[in-house]
């Protein structure tokens, strides 16, 4: 399963939804709805690097993979 970890990156360097709106020039829905995905969101090449650049992490950082459980479902 690969996680989506924006929540956290933005938690861990005290950013708001507003602010990063504000950076990335987005509207504050699409960084909510970017915010609150579980899994990994279909996001472009363009935005990624801005997310990176604008909180200063890698793709690494926003993404995390944890192996499913066995006999569970996808």
């Amino acid at each position: 399963m690969i996680r989506w970890r924006l929540r956290v990156v933005m938690a861990e360097r005290c950013m708001s939804n507003d602010e990063l709106a504000e950076k990335m020039q987005l509207h504050p829905v699409t960084v909510s709805k970017l915010k609150n995905a579980k899994d990994l969101p279909a996001i472009g090449g363009k935005k990624l690097n801005k997310l990176c650049k604008v909180l200063e992490c890698t793709p690494a950082d926003l993404i995390q993979y944890v192996p499913d459980e066995e006999g569970k479902p996808d």
